[in-house]
């Protein structure tokens, strides 16, 4: 049997756009709010999963008990997140995690930082449920700044 080139184009081409737009992820019902932005937000997962995505390899966690360890991650830029919500200036972020743990980030140490959908042994909702689906990752700042089970970023304006 012959299967004609337009199918098989057309296959591959599936195959790439499904990949591309976060085909493997998991089905997670989570929403990270963004608050005190120009545009407010909601973001879904399967938002921030469609969304442009980096890799941090190697990034030191400067962790307040135990030793400090280093760690892989992946996920949206922070940059892509204030795009989409309008906010061209800050001074700092409050993150807010689902249990009310709250810290207030300085600008200067947002800095490279995402929001990790993936660790580096895979989706965080799956490596390790009890911190995931997502984690805000500052490279630039303390391990307690790292906020796990991230529900909102409150932007505080300067």
């Amino acid at each position: 049997m012959v299967v004609p080139k337009r199918v098989v184009v057309s296959l591959v081409l599936l195959a790439f756009l499904a990949t591309a737009c976060g085909g493997g992820a998991p089905s997670v019902q989570w929403q990270l709010k963004v608050s005190g932005a120009a545009s407010p937000l909601t973001l879904s997962y399967g938002d921030l999963v469609a969304m442009p995505q980096v890799e941090l390899k190697d990034i030191l966690m400067q962790k307040s008990q135990g030793p400090d360890e280093r760690t892989s991650w992946a996920g949206v830029p922070l940059t892509e997140i204030w795009k989409r919500a309008g906010v061209t200036d800050l001074r700092a972020v409050v993150a807010t995690a689902a249990d009310g743990y709250a810290v207030e980030i300085p600008a200067s140490e947002l800095e490279g930082a995402i929001i990790a959908l993936k660790d580096g042994r895979g989706w965080i909702v799956e490596t390790d449920p009890d911190h995931g689906p997502i984690r805000l990752v500052c490279p630039h700042a303390p391990g307690n700044r790292w906020v796990f089970q991230l529900v909102e970023l409150q932007v505080v304006r300067p």
